[in-house]
């Protein structure tokens, strides 16, 4: 079980508010945020439901080649806003909200370039209710 992961991204603050509104729909909020006299290297932001921050962002030069990160989604609904949310705070579309039945039958997936190139998914694996 994957307990917490993160990016690198190039612009902290235009990061930090991408994903504040791409991950407001899905629960998500900015938990934590420690800078580089704190963390001993850099700027950090933690990301998740609280109280735990669980996706964490990092001032830096961008990871490469770009990383694909997939968010659980409770709804189909929920994934319908993440694509919304993200295409306004300025991401590119990589994926409409839609079913990929390659993966299983009820795969539901939105997926979306950050400012960086990095893959932000989400994802509802239950059948439509």
């Amino acid at each position: 079980m994957i307990d917490h992961t993160g990016i690198t991204v190039s612009d902290f603050e235009k990061s930090k508010a991408f994903y504040l509104q791409a991950l407001a729909p899905i629960g998500y909020m900015l938990v934590m945020e420690l800078p580089a006299s704190v963390t001993g290297h850099t700027d950090v932001a933690g990301f998740g439901e609280p109280p735990k921050p669980d996706f964490w962002l990092s001032r830096g030069t961008p990871n490469q080649p770009p990383i694909h990160v997939a968010f659980r989604a409770r709804s189909r609904a929920e994934v319908d806003a993440f694509y919304k949310a993200a295409m306004t705070a300025g991401g590119t579309d990589n994926g409409a909200p839609g079913l990929r039945p390659h993966y299983h039958p009820n795969y539901y997936g939105a997926f979306v370039l950050d400012p960086d190139g990095h893959n932000i998914e989400a994802v509802c694996h239950d059948a439509e209710s």
